[in-house]
């Protein structure tokens, strides 16, 4: 597989209610664990919900971070994915900390795709052949 960029997919849990049901604060978490990711903010988009939750996705020029919280479960779902440079771990990192997580389970996942496929110019037939 030609490895294009790292995917890591988190849970995490045991966060105070106050932190994740703060829109403002979820901002400047995203924003630090970019900075220590080494990544490129392009965009961010930050949304409250009523009455609990805050989503929030940044667009990158590596991809993206996505963060889901559900203030009244002590819990939020995190999602980053990085091609090229950056450091996922180290953004995840910045996260549970600013976020005072006490547990996490991240799944890391490398994305690419086979450089045989590809160089027979089959890349579309992956997704069909892979899935199920």
């Amino acid at each position: 597989m030609k490895q294009v960029g790292t995917h890591l997919v988190v849970d995490a849990w045991g966060a105070p209610e106050d932190l994740l049901n703060d829109p403002e604060g979820i901002r400047r978490a995203i924003m630090d664990a970019i900075e220590a990711g080494e990544a490129t903010l392009i965009d961010l988009c930050v949304h409250q919900f009523s009455p609990h939750g805050v989503t929030a996705t940044a667009t990158l020029a590596e991809s993206h971070i996505a963060i889901h919280t559900w203030p009244e479960h002590g819990y939020f779902a995190a999602d980053l994915f990085f091609c090229g440079r950056g450091k996922p771990a180290e953004a995840m990192k910045l996260l549970q900390t600013a976020l005072k997580a006490k547990q996490v389970r991240q799944r890391e996942i490398p994305r690419g795709f086979d450089t045989a496929a590809h160089s027979n110019g089959r890349l579309e037939d992956l997704a069909y052949q892979t899935i199920g």
